[in-house]
């Protein structure tokens, strides 16, 4: 019995799975997520931490037989702050964070992000972590002075029940990591005036290490200690295990409060002169790598059209069903955090637009417009990570048949999604399975799923959408300014 946990953004969830892949004990509770001014957006290490906690006692409470392991996955980017003990120096500072958005924005000028870009493979946006520390570092030395390690979310909670200052390559990889060593690259370091704290950076961990709970981390959870624990791969290509993609080309969409756009490939080569944006992150498979497009927002853009627009998120479908392919004319750009776009181009003054309205239209056009876009979003996102095989997905998104029917529509390509939501725990279980020996079979997990098709007339009409979506972006990035 291996208790899955994913420690999302707003929320985490504990699930066990049976062997043959189906959950049968789940629990979740909300984290808090502070939004403050300037962009600032913050977590409290003790809070989440608690949440861990809260889900695994009532899962473990729910099922017959002992707890054999603990597989954690979760939130990654960000910069968690923490002294040699596991306690934190500072609050959390969130991926969604934009701080550092004037920071991004000199370094994208002077040729920093390109420099990092060409050693890593991946681009850097304001909340990823060598933006946030190096804003620490001029912002907040003193705090920087203080702590033992720079790290996230997984590898915050790990050293609270382990003891052990660890991290997975997966967190790693952005932006520091070569992806063909996997170690970090110090030149990559160095151009973003970070040397100095170099020493902040854990080593990444072996590939399927295993801890265990020390006494301190077994009465939290309830759980015996020296119980195995396993740490990653963080949320993203948690994800994409968990949903079964297994083949070079295959892909898989997460649609929540990011909109993740991955794709699996076996080589460690990537273009050093492309778009300096997305990552390329290591997975637990020394010869496979994800090349990573996660759009800043997903899920989250439909919070906030549903709170401008007097609506409930359960009313979406419907709303999307009043409307018709192409919104009556309504077009949207979708970049509605504050902290701008990190995939599949990076700009933290990226915003979003509406435009075509008149008094003819209404709710369901406008959430048509901004659901159309999210998908031009991702289609734009997997054109630039080279999607050739088969799709999954998974997320709050897909829960909604008319918005995956959207999405399927607009990439033109059939979409396979697990039949259990919480993918992420699935896939952390599968690596803590294999980390210990004893490894199910991946491909009847992979089974419980379904299907949902493209429409070809909608295709060809999507075709046309996205070729104006396109015009529409070139046509706004000359319009942001900070």
């Amino acid at each position: 019995m291996i208790i899955g946990v994913d420690i999302g953004t707003s929320l985490t969830k504990a699930v066990v799975f049976d062997r043959s892949g189906v959950s049968i004990a789940q629990a979740c509770t909300p984290s808090e997520v502070h939004h403050l001014p300037g962009g600032r957006v913050e977590q409290d290490l003790d809070q989440v931490v608690g949440t861990v906690a809260t889900v695994v006692r009532e899962v473990a409470s729910a099922i017959d037989g002992p707890v054999t392991a603990l597989a954690l996955t979760g939130q990654g980017d960000g910069v968690w702050m923490r002294d040699e003990h596991g306690n934190a120096v500072r609050p959390a500072i969130s991926w969604l964070d934009g701080r550092a958005n004037a920071l991004l924005a000199k370094w994208q000028a002077g040729g920093v992000m390109r420099e990092v870009f060409r050693r890593t493979g991946s681009g850097m946006f304001p909340g990823c972590a060598a933006a946030v520390l190096s804003y620490l570092d001029e912002h907040e030395p003193e705090v920087l002075d203080r702590a033992a390690v720079a790290g996230y979310c997984v590898d915050g909670v790990v050293q609270r029940l382990t003891g052990e200052i660890t991290v997975d390559v997966s967190d790693a990889s952005l932006p520091f990591l070569d992806p063909a060593t996997r170690h970090y690259d110090e030149k990559a370091i160095a151009s973003c005036g970070l040397g100095h704290r170099r020493g902040l950076l854990a080593e990444p961990a072996p590939p399927r290490a295993v801890f265990h709970l020390n006494a301190h981390g077994a009465e939290l959870l309830g759980l015996p200690s020296g119980l195995p624990v396993t740490a990653g791969p963080f949320d993203l290509p948690a994800s994409a295990i968990g949903a079964g993609v297994r083949e070079p080309g295959d892909g898989i969409l997460t649609a929540g409060t990011t909109l993740a756009c991955q794709v699996l490939t076996d080589s460690a080569e990537f273009d050093p002169e492309g778009e300096p944006a997305g990552m390329f992150l290591s997975t637990p498979n020394v010869a496979q790598y994800l090349r990573a497009m996660p759009a800043m927002v997903g899920t989250a853009s439909i919070d906030w059209a549903c709170k401008l627009l007097g609506t409930e998120v359960q009313q979406v479908g419907s709303l999307l069903a009043e409307s018709v392919p192409g919104a009556n004319g309504v077009r949207a750009l979708p970049f509605l955090s504050a902290s701008g776009e990190r995939a599949p181009f990076v700009d933290a003054a990226a915003r979003a637009q509406f435009s075509g309205l008149s008094l003819e239209h209404g709710r369901a056009d406008i959430m048509r417009a901004l659901c159309e876009s999210i998908a031009y979003a991702a289609r734009h996102c997997f054109e630039a990570a080279g999607l050739s095989g088969t799709l999954y997905a998974c997320g709050g998104g897909v829960r909604s048949a008319e918005w995956t029917q959207i999405f399927a529509d607009v990439l033109g390509r059939s979409i396979v999604i697990p039949s259990d939501p919480g993918v992420g725990a699935r896939g952390a279980v599968l690596v803590a399975a294999e980390s210990l020996g004893e490894p199910f079979d991946v491909e009847l997990w992979a089974s419980n799923s379904r299907t949902v098709e493209f429409v070809p007339e909608n295709v060809d009409f999507y075709q046309r959408g996205y070729a104006d979506y396109q015009a529409s972006l070139a046509a706004a990035k000359g319009l942001w300014r900070l």
